[in-house]
């Protein structure tokens, strides 16, 4: 393979195993979210009305931006009907063809993404709730993690084709 996409997987890579860090580390601040959230109701009578939009938000974030990492580490769902059955070589050539679809798809999940993010901050958009937190940083969030799922289903697919074609891609 070409040593532009040889240094574009690597990349990727990196700033999908990155974002999958950050993306870890906020399960613990989901956890402190809920847990302060549940010694104010029970310690102290007082019940915060932010207090289950952010831990929503934020376990939004946790999903968006670790599906970089998780499709690079190959833990997606596949129909396993005849897969195992396959060689190594058919399973590339099943997996770029099914890459490219995730890509087209990804594409357009994106191209809606960079939309809504866009309408609600020109709009500024917020959520309908009695706290009404502005929903444009989520949408950026969203935006961000579809971004580097798209990456990393290239880099994916890249990987799949040397497979495929039985090159090397290191």
């Amino acid at each position: 393979m070409p040593a532009a996409i040889r240094g574009y997987v690597r990349v990727v890579d990196k700033i999908g195993k990155a974002a999958g860090v950050v993306a870890m580390f906020l399960t613990f601040v989901l956890l402190a979210i809920l847990i302060e959230s549940s010694a104010a109701r029970l310690f102290f009578g007082v019940s915060h009305i932010w207090s289950v939009e952010v831990a929503m938000f934020t376990m939004s974030a946790y999903y968006l931006l670790g599906g970089a990492l998780s499709e690079q580490d190959d833990y997606h769902v596949r129909m396993d009907l005849f897969y195992n059955r396959f060689s190594p070589r058919t399973k590339a050539i099943m997996d770029s063809i099914t890459g490219l679809l995730v890509i087209f798809y990804l594409v357009f999940l994106f191209t809606g993404a960079v939309s809504n993010t866009h309408w609600a901050w020109t709009n500024k958009q917020v959520n309908f709730s009695a706290w009404a937190p502005p929903m444009t940083p989520i949408k950026l969030i969203m935006t961000v993690g579809v971004l580097l799922m798209l990456l990393q289903v290239i880099a994916t697919f890249f990987r799949d084709l040397s497979k495929a074609l039985e090159r090397s891609l290191e």
